[in-house]
Order: structure tokens, then sequence, then C-alpha cells
């Protein structure tokens, strides 16, 4: 009589947060088999209300619903802003979205920033003169 006991499936939850938008995907270790998305779009309506932390709370609930359903206990958290010649530091939703992934359930491993920072410089878009509207 083995009593075998049943393994946690990890995955890995990517949260974009830009200061228009946060985006929440939860896929497996792999990173190449997406478990569950949402943002902060499909749940308001209003444009204005996308990047706020109401937003990416009920987003990061959504997808840790998702992710729950189809076994998914442990995430490693990939935090992630713009970057490049955009702002460096995440957006509003950022901290709402990994609190709201603990209260729905799942436990955090670990908390990373995956923020794609230049080495050197990068050139802004828009040419010598700006962009002109």
């Amino acid at each position: 009589m083995s009593s075998r006991r049943e393994k946690a499936r990890v995955g890995i939850a990517h949260i974009y947060a830009s200061y228009n938008n946060t985006i929440v995907i939860i896929t497996d270790l792999s990173g190449a088999e997406t478990v569950a998305r949402a943002s902060g779009g499909m749940v308001v309506k209003a444009d204005r209300d996308k990047p706020s932390a109401w937003a990416a709370m009920q987003a990061a609930t959504r997808a840790a619903k998702m992710a729950l359903d189809r076994g998914i206990k442990i995430v490693h958290v990939k935090v992630r802003a713009p970057g490049g010649y955009g702002p460096k530091t995440p957006g509003p939703g950022a901290a709402p979205a990994i609190k709201a992934l603990v209260r729905a359930g799942l436990t955090i491993a670990s908390i990373e920033d995956i923020t794609p920072i230049p080495t050197d410089t990068i050139r802004k878009p828009g040419g010598r003169r700006g962009r002109r509207v």
C-alpha cells in the first residue's frame, strides 16, 4: 500500500506592466505552452482604466483561476517593463498583480525583473527633428 504524493505543477507568470496596460500570461515551466492569459483591457470598459491597479488585480485573478484549473500550483514570477527607449520601471499594475496571484491561491517561488535594458544606448524613434504631428 503505497501512498503516492501528487507532485505540484510549476509554471511561469509573465507580468508585463506598462503605463498603458498590464498583461498577465502564465505558461508551463519551459515557457512554450501558454496556460492562462489575461490583461487589464479584458476586464475594464474604459481605455483610461486599463493601467489601473484594480484592472491588474482582476486580470491576475482571472489568469490564476485558469492556471489553478489546469493544475498549476507554484509559479515563478517574471515582471517586465517596456524597457529599451521606454520607461525602465514597471507600471502601476505590477505589484497589485503579484498580490492577486497570491490571494488567488498560487504559491510564488521567485520574483525576477526581466526588463530589457540596453547596454550602451538606443536611439529613440522619430528622427532628428522629432515626431511631427
